[in-house]
């Protein structure tokens, strides 16, 4: 295929936060470019968005209805390839549903949906309808995290006893929601985030992190969530126990009332003969860490790491790369799948972005937690829908 892909957006548009970094993402390497959109439910808001991206205001749309009707009809040399759905999480199962049966591959912010029946009922139209169906769990993007699946992969760690992961963040450490605040708004909304705050926006970041890089599997769970600003629905804060299928065990944590802090993911990996340390707000090294020698700092865009992470790296070494570069990782790779399934061809055996499967894990991690929680932090067994 010897053109750029068509994209057009659900959401984004004026005052979005996660739009924009998507619209770069997508653009980066020069493979995409976004013709068409319902940037908002508010019809004008909508089309003053598609003024300011510079679009035909003839693909631009007051509903997202009306844009899957439309862009159906098109001709096949003007037709989108995909969509992009960046809307709060109670606007991602309806236009995902509608564009995948209108015939349309699918991208889609996480969590995937608003509830688990969701996320179940969405994996079966993707099965069913063969489409691409991607998951933005963009940090799995960074090259210094799949070094750090390789070397977990490879064996270099040795058997994983101990996964520590944590997401604090301070920016909810007042009731920011009451200032009417868009994106604190609907993120402490029950109606419109789910039934999770913090646990559900950016601790489903750390438990995918923790499965990418270690392939474990969760067996149990014991969770303690938290709303500690007054007059607040849902959590702004949790703390996970984890037990993993093999028997190793975790820690996960996950904040937004962490007074000082601004996006500290990061996660620790222990095993038998080695571990592993990454940091979001630092995303060009990699911290290994052995018994009986000094502490290894492995930085992005050097010859010693692996080729899974070089073949993630844009820029030589000391050009730091980051939030921005990881996301296009993630397009860089739907793009591939994309291509092939545009083409009518074969699908790439080697993909390697998040699916509905990661999203459907994701929302039976938020349920569980939930239920957990709720329970009085009692231990209850992870689901396998």
């Amino acid at each position: 295929m010897n053109r750029k892909l068509r994209f057009g957006m659900i959401g984004g548009g004026r005052g979005a936060f996660i739009g924009a970094v998507h619209r770069i993402a997508a653009i980066l390497d020069g493979q995409a470019v976004l013709v068409a959109g319902a940037f908002s439910s508010d019809a004008a808001r909508s089309r003053a968005s598609g003024e300011d991206l510079f679009l035909d205001p003839t693909r631009v749309y007051g509903s997202y209805q009306e844009m899957a009707k439309a862009e159906a009809t098109k001709p096949a040399a003007e037709r989108l390839d995909f969509v992009v759905i960046v809307t709060p999480n109670h606007q991602h199962f309806p236009p995902a549903k509608l564009f995948l049966e209108s015939g349309f591959n699918v991208v889609c912010d996480k969590p995937v949906t608003f509830n688990l029946a969701e996320a179940v009922k969405l994996r079966a139209i993707v099965r069913r309808t063969r489409k691409v169906f991607v998951l933005t769990h963009n940090y799995t993007g960074n090259a210094m995290v799949k070094q750090a699946r390789e070397m977990v992969r490879t064996g270099k760690l040795g058997a994983i006893r101990k996964v520590v992961v944590e997401y604090p963040q301070g920016w909810l450490a007042t009731r920011l929601e009451g200032s009417g605040q868009k994106q604190a708004a609907w993120r402490t909304d029950p109606k419109r985030s789910g039934a999770a705050g913090a646990m559900g926006d950016i601790g489903t970041h750390a438990e995918n992190l923790a499965h990418y890089i270690t392939g474990l599997e969760i067996s149990e769970l014991c969770a303690d969530l938290t709303a500690f600003v007054p007059g607040r629905r849902l959590d702004d804060d949790g703390n996970i126990l984890v037990r993993f299928k093999g028997g190793a065990k975790g820690i996960l944590h996950a904040s937004q009332i962490s007074v000082g802090e601004e996006n500290n993911l990061n996660i620790r990996i222990y095993g038998e003969k080695a571990g592993l340390e990454w940091q979001q707000e630092h995303p060009n090294e990699l911290l290994v860490k052995f018994p009986d020698q000094p502490k290894q700092t492995w930085r992005r865009g050097n010859g010693y790491v692996g080729d899974t992470a070089k073949k993630f790296t844009r820029i030589p070494a000391g050009h730091p790369e980051g939030y921005l570069e990881a996301f296009a990782n993630i397009y860089q790779e739907a793009f591939r799948a994309i291509r092939a399934e545009v083409a009518g061809k074969k699908m790439p055996s080697d993909l390697d972005f998040p699916t509905i499967d990661d999203g459907v894990e994701g929302m039976a991690f938020i349920d569980t937690v939930v239920k957990s929680s709720a329970r009085g932090a009692k231990w209850l067994k992870f689901p396998r829908t």
